[in-house]
């Protein structure tokens, strides 16, 4: 989970400048492309023997992250990568915390509905459509998990991946046919997003895969909690993102409030009889 919650917002941060010739969805699409054939080459699936329900975890993980990717892109050519980051982690915060119901996990959710605030507070960079995006991009993470997931249980080693990473550039890439000749022009983008591609979906989806099959999608939810983090970190180190007071506030709290959840899941896990 560290080494995903690491090399995906770094990824994040390198793909940026490749937003200024072909724009996100572009961006995001031939990461798909690129990512797949990689999977593809490595992995070479063996789909012929297949079944029903391995295709519908493979699609839906497909789709999912697709959709995911789209909005994360959209919202980080819009807003700082850590305020990204932070609002789309209510998707599977919210995943964690309502799985409970209880006046306890209630007040983990305040406390990470106020860190968001504070991230997202009038000056702090937050723009409407860019906040719209970033949540698009929590509920098309909270679908992640529980997809990726059932694909981890289903399928061996990265073949689900790899097909699941197919599914998602098929989907895109209509997006991507009318910047081929950008990347023509100039290749060293398309060096750029095969850095980013391998990075993010190879490594970074690849390591999280390895880590949904062997934990519950409510317990990984909880433990992305320091994702925000990382992010912020990411962004004053790459992208020269201020951090203030209100930002260490903000961060504060939704990495205690997901820390919270993580330490009630573990307590729940060893009273479970064996």
């Amino acid at each position: 989970m560290l080494i995903g919650a690491t090399l995906i917002p770094w990824s994040a941060a390198l793909v940026q400048p490749v937003f200024v010739a072909v724009g996100p969805s572009a961006s995001s699409s031939w990461r798909f492309l690129l990512g797949a054939l990689v999977l593809l080459a490595f992995t070479r699936p063996d789909v012929r023997r297949w079944t029903r329900h391995q295709w519908v975890g493979a699609s839906a993980l497909g789709l999912s992250t697709a959709f995911m990717n789209q909005c994360f892109y959209q919202a980080i050519a819009r807003i700082p990568l850590g305020s990204a980051v932070a609002i789309e982690f209510l998707g599977p915060f919210l995943v964690a915390a309502l799985g409970r119901r209880s006046w306890r996990h209630l007040a983990l959710v305040a406390l990470a509905g106020f860190g968001v605030i504070a991230l997202s507070r009038p000056g702090g960079g937050l723009t409407l459509v860019g906040g719209l995006f970033a949540l698009g991009s929590g509920a098309g993470w909270a679908a992640y998990l529980f997809a990726s997931h059932r694909v981890g249980g289903s399928t061996t080693g990265f073949e689900g991946l790899a097909v699941s990473m197919c599914i998602a550039a098929l989907v895109t890439l209509p997006l991507s046919i009318s910047s081929a000749h950008t990347f023509a022009d100039h290749p060293y983008l398309l060096g750029r997003v095969a850095l980013v591609a391998v990075m993010s979906i190879v490594l970074g989806f690849g390591a999280e895969l390895q880590a949904l099959r062997r934990l519950k999608p409510s317990i990984v939810a909880v433990l992305l909690a320091f994702d925000p983090a990382i992010a912020f970190i990411v962004g004053w180190l790459l992208l020269n993102e201020k951090i203030t007071v209100w930002v260490l506030a903000g961060l504060g709290s939704v990495v205690l409030a997901g820390v919270g959840v993580t330490l009630e899941q573990a307590r729940r896990v060893e009273l479970v009889p064996r």
